[in-house]
C-alpha cells in the first residue's frame, strides 16, 4: 500500500512535465508577434487606414501597372458587339470596365452613380459586364436598373476569367494605350470615379 502511494505522485509529475514540455515547443512569442504585425500592415497598405482618414477606395495598382488589359469581345444587350482592341484602335477613348451581378447589392447601389459618370464624361467609355450570374436574372436586372451605358452578360466567363476579382463590384480603369492603370474592388461613388478619371485620364 505504501509503495502505491509513493509511485502515484511520480507518475503525475511525469505527465505534467511531458505536457509542459510539449507546450513549450509551441510558436515563440516573437514569431507570433511578427505574423500579427505583418497582417496588420498588409491590411493598411491594401485597404487603407479608415480610422484616421475616413473611408478610402480599396485599390490594387494605385500607380500605372504597365500590365496590358486582356483582350475580350462580348455581345452588348443593345445587339452590338464590343471588342476591346477594336475600340482602342478606332475610338481611342479610355475604358472603364465595371463587373457586376444581379445578386450583388453593392452593384445595384453604385450603378446609378456610374450612369451619372458616363453621362457627364463622354470622353470615357464605360461598360458594365455581368459575371458569375444567371443570364435571365442579369437581363431582368439590367432592364430594371435602366442605366444608359452599355451592358453585357458574360455567359461563357470570358471576361470574368481574364479580369478576376475577389468579389463584386470590381472596376478596371484601362487607358487609351490599353494598359490597366487602376483596379477598384468594392462600390464607388460618382465623385470617386470622376476623381479617378481626372487623375488617370486627365
Amino acid at each position: 500500500m505504501d509503495d502505491a502511494d509513493e509511485t502515484a505522485p511520480s507518475e503525475e509529475s511525469d505527465t505534467t512535465s511531458s505536457f509542459e514540455g510539449k507546450r513549450s515547443r509551441g510558436w515563440p512569442l516573437g514569431v507570433l508577434t511578427l505574423i500579427v504585425v505583418t497582417f496588420v500592415v498588409a491590411g493598411i497598405v491594401i485597404f487603407g487606414d479608415d480610422a484616421e482618414s475616413g473611408p478610402t477606395i480599396p485599390t490594387i495598382g494605385g500607380t500605372p501597372t504597365g500590365n496590358a488589359a486582356p483582350e475580350f469581345a462580348i455581345d452588348l444587350l443593345d445587339g452590338t458587339r464590343f471588342r476591346l482592341s477594336d475600340h482602342l484602335a478606332s475610338d481611342g477613348r479610355p475604358v472603364i470596365l465595371n463587373l457586376w451581378a444581379s445578386w450583388c447589392g453593392p452593384c445595384r447601389e453604385e450603378m446609378p452613380a456610374l450612369d451619372a459618370v458616363a453621362r457627364a464624361n463622354p470622353g470615357v467609355y464605360l461598360i458594365g459586364v455581368a459575371v458569375d450570374d444567371e443570364p435571365t436574372a442579369a437581363r431582368r436586372f439590367a432592364d430594371e436598373i435602366g442605366v444608359g451605358y452599355p451592358l453585357a452578360i458574360d455567359e461563357d466567363n470570358t471576361v470574368g476569367s481574364r479580369y478576376p476579382s475577389p468579389g463584386l463590384p470590381a472596376t478596371f480603369f484601362i487607358d487609351a494605350q490599353g494598359q490597366i492603370v487602376r483596379i477598384v474592388f468594392g462600390a464607388v461613388t460618382q465623385d470617386q470615379v470622376e476623381d479617378l478619371i481626372d487623375e488617370l485620364f486627365g
